[in-house]
């Protein structure tokens, strides 16, 4: 797309910097929308990303054609508004997490493609790591550490684990595989999407992450804010590889004037769970904020504190985001398979548009006792935990099928929600809602029931990009202060329990055990 393609639609001179840019870099999507200052949405455009399967297990994405995208849905989404680029104040980057690439500092080369955080080829690797004595040692010796000095930072690593889905494990993987990464280690440099996106933006003359990304990494020691030298040691991961952490909200810089024609300020960097949880202004303690989109996330406001305490394989605790002196931390249960899943069954004709399934699953009473154990991708805990329908019958249709998958997500986010009761030991408020599968009626008002708790829906469910702008509008100056940004928010749909969760035992005992079933 040429310069003048993305002059005014009225000519003559841009008017001043008075939108933000939100982009999201997520998992099947790219999404940018151009924000005025109320936070209404003045043009957007979406590119679907295609991931690359080269073996079995394996994900990845091309770095090129990722860097394509990213351009495209920018240049579209402003010229979709009629608007100029001089007329941007910032631009704010979402990014799907645990993503990363490897590249040489001097030639800007990638090693590899982007190696995903779907990706299990390091599922040897983590399995080996989880079964060690080494690693029973550490326990022991940080549990002993935490036991003598009452120091809460020793009490994370008393229980690390790991998993396929953190980077730390599949970089170690980089250093012992790649040939050419380990010959050129003194000249590598690791990125997640983020780090690799504004490096391109600026010519390789930024190098850089934020608190969100680094976090989310699993490399990233939040107590003391640093890059964990003694995990990078185990993993024979040189330190040198690491970028710079900024804050999330944070001038990084201008991308290059040739790219756009003009320089844009580039005003934040955010890792997309916690961009979405500020998009939907859970600023405050408290405040819970569930994702439904390929996979679902529950993440809590957690305040000034880290609870490490919390830490076990269905919750963690990470940086939130990091604004001046304020650092947010954050507690977080995910699920995998929850949009993928759903996705699935359209793949094979269960339906034709995904609005319709809300009304297929209210069609018929109950699922006539079948279930849907999700099990797509290989879990940390059960590698051989398998996706399976249970309980079908002659009489079973395509809406018990699909009433069955529905409630499936119902079910996980009960059972998550509970284990983040007992856990984290804070107050919690309304649940905020976004994502795609949070447009449907069914599972929302499935999930309330059960929670038997209030959930918001706004009328924007891409939250990620929402709140990449937000960060990025309070850095250039659009929006004051938080409080201004919560009277931005527009609350679409509100779900209220209206059924008693004993209604709903029978159906849940059933499925779990259908879960049982599908184990090992």
């Amino acid at each position: 797309m040429s310069e003048k393609n993305l002059l005014p639609p009225y000519g003559g001179a841009a008017a001043p910097a008075r939108y933000v840019l939100g982009v999201d870099v997520g998992s099947t999507a790219v999404k940018c929308h151009v924000y005025d200052r109320v936070a209404a949405v003045r043009g957007s455009s979406c590119r679907k990303v295609e991931s690359l399967y080269p073996r079995p297990g394996w994900v990845e994405l091309d770095p090129e054609v990722l860097w394509s995208q990213f351009i495209g849905v920018i240049k579209e989404a402003v010229q979709a508004a009629g608007l100029h680029m001089r007329q941007v104040a910032g631009l704010g980057i979402s990014t799907q997490r645990a993503t990363f690439i490897t590249w040489h500092k001097k030639t800007g080369k990638p090693f590899h493609n982007f190696i995903s955080w779907q990706d299990l080829r390091s599922a040897e690797l983590v399995n080996s790591w989880n079964r060690s004595l080494l690693l029973k040692v550490i326990h022991v010796i940080f549990t002993m550490l935490h036991f003598l000095t009452g120091n809460d930072r020793y009490l994370a690593p008393s229980f690390l684990t790991f998993s396929t889905h953190q980077t730390s494990m599949k970089l170690s993987w980089v250093f012992k595989n790649i040939p050419e990464v380990t010959a050129k280690k003194n000249n590598c440099c690791f990125g997640t999407v983020d780090t690799w996106l504004l490096y391109r933006l600026t010519k390789g003359s930024v190098y850089a992450t934020d608190y969100s990304n680094a976090s989310s990494t699993g490399i990233f020691e939040p107590f003391t804010k640093c890059w964990n030298p003694t995990l990078s040691n185990l993993l024979s991961i040189p330190m040198s590889v690491y970028p710079p952490v900024k804050d999330t909200s944070f001038n990084f810089g201008s991308t290059d004037s040739e790219i756009f024609g003009v320089s844009v300020p580039i005003m934040s960097l955010v890792a997309d769970q916690q961009s979405a949880m500020f998009g939907e202004c859970c600023f405050h303690p408290g405040d819970v904020k569930l994702t439904m989109g390929t996979g679902g996330f529950w993440n809590i406001n957690t305040g000034g504190n880290l609870y490490p305490w919390e830490m076990s394989v269905d919750l963690y605790p990470l940086i939130g985001w990091k604004i001046g002196d304020e650092v947010v931390y954050i507690t977080e249960g995910c699920m995998s398979d929850i949009g993928n899943a759903i996705k699935w069954a359209q793949d094979i004709n269960l339906f034709t548009n995904v609005d319709e399934t809300a009304e297929m699953a209210r069609s018929i009473a109950d699922s006539q006792g079948v279930c849907f154990v999700p099990g797509f991708q290989v879990s940390a805990n059960d590698p051989c935990l398998c996706a399976s329908f249970m309980g079908l019958k002659p009489t079973t249709s395509r809406n018990h099928l699909v009433r069955a998958i529905l409630e499936s997500v119902a079910f996980r986010n009960k059972q998550l929600y509970d284990t983040i009761v007992k856990k984290v030991h804070i107050p919690l408020q309304t649940v905020r809602a976004d994502g795609g599968v949070s447009n449907n009626s069914f599972v929302m008002q499935m999930t309330s029931d059960l929670i038997n708790k209030k959930i918001e829906k706004p009328a924007n469910t891409d939250m990620s990009s929402l709140g990449a702008a937000f960060l990025a509008g309070l850095a250039s100056g659009l929006w004051t202060d938080k409080e201004q940004l919560k009277k931005l928010r527009r609350i679409e749909a509100v779900f209220e329990p209206q059924k008693d969760l004993e209604e709903y035992r029978p159906a849940m005992d059933t499925w779990m055990q259908a879960v049982k079933r599908s184990l090992h």
